[in-house]
């Protein structure tokens, strides 16, 4: 099985819906928040932007610490810079996987804190974990998008407000 390759045709895929969706990112709307305890609109769609960079990150390092701060997520304010990191990074890690053996897939990841380990997986399951956060975050958009009134692109397939998809 060539792992590498589905990889980058699922995150393609999941770059191109993702694109649609920032595409039609609402001005003015970046401190919409359903709930006090949800994420702003801005922050969810600036960290599903960070997520496709993941990839690249994951084949590079055996980890993360967030308290050595080895990520600092970026503070983005218009759709131009939002479109503009998802490019950036979709293309990072499509060239990781590209460069990328399928035995590194093997090798463990893990998520820490002050270096106590959060998470671990293999790379493979790192980067599964990741696509999946993307589907999982954009859906949250897509809920902000709803409840603003503002049209969703179809996914995967037509949408009520796109049936020609």
């Amino acid at each position: 099985m060539d792992t590498l390759s589905q990889f980058k045709d699922e995150l393609k895929t999941e770059y191109d819906t993702t694109r649609k969706f920032f595409e039609v990112y609402p001005e003015g709307k970046n401190d919409y928040a359903p709930h006090e305890k949800s994420m702003k609109m801005m922050p969810l769609a600036t960290h599903i932007s960070e997520i496709f960079g993941w990839p690249d990150v994951m084949l590079k390092t055996s980890d993360l610490d967030f308290a050595k701060g080895d990520f600092q997520p970026k503070h983005l304010s218009t759709k131009e810079d939002l479109i503009q990191t998802l490019d950036e990074n979709f293309k990072s890690a499509q060239k990781a996987l590209d460069q990328a053996k399928e035995e590194d897939l093997n090798e463990t990841w893990a998520l820490k804190n002050n270096g106590e380990e959060m998470a671990k997986w293999s790379k493979y399951g790192s980067i599964r974990h990741s696509l999946n956060q993307i589907t999982h975050h954009r859906a949250q958009l897509g809920v902000y998008y709803r409840m603003n009134g503002i049209p969703l692109p179809g996914s995967y397939g037509p949408s009520a407000d796109n049936p020609g998809f």
